[in-house]
């Protein structure tokens, strides 16, 4: 890891229309704000922080496969939709063998049965489910933790 941490902000399909998408289950803050708060802390915390979206699963894998080899430290992924369903998204992240945190808005365990299996969860470092858009920056911190324990 270089002295100033770099970190990837994955978001996948449908979080493009957070802050109109169902208020009540993801708030009203847009993507365009979390991302900006996200950078703000990361910026405070002596880290960079790129952010990507996309509804397109290739998109993103190729993304990450990307990050590999670009000087990303640590991926936060909101995989949306795709965490349920993509294994192409899996094997991108354990390719890299860089340390990611897996990271929902909602609580998905209080939600759809459907929602409860995830193909990220078991190889992610860390899991934050359910704390609103905060678990983004919560994410980042736990992130730049794990890479600076001495810190």
């Amino acid at each position: 890891m270089t002295e100033k941490a770099s970190i990837l902000l994955l978001n996948g399909p449908n979080l493009n229309t957070l802050g109109r998408r169902e208020p009540a289950i993801y708030g009203s803050a847009s993507l365009a704000d979390i991302e900006a708060a996200a950078t703000r802390r990361a910026g405070a915390l002596g880290a960079t922080l790129t952010a990507m979206q996309s509804n397109a699963e290739h998109e993103l894998v190729e993304r990450i496969q990307a990050a590999a080899d670009d000087g990303t430290d640590a991926l936060i992924v909101n995989a949306g939709a795709f965490t349920h369903t993509s294994i192409a998204i899996r094997d991108a992240l354990t390719y890299t063998a860089l340390p990611f945190w897996d990271v929902h808005i909602s609580n998905v365990f209080a939600r759809e049965s459907f929602r409860e299996f995830s193909y990220l969860s078991d190889i992610a470092v860390g899991v934050i489910v359910g704390c609103g858009p905060v678990g983004y920056e919560l994410a980042l911190e736990a992130a730049i933790a794990h890479l600076r324990p001495h810190a």
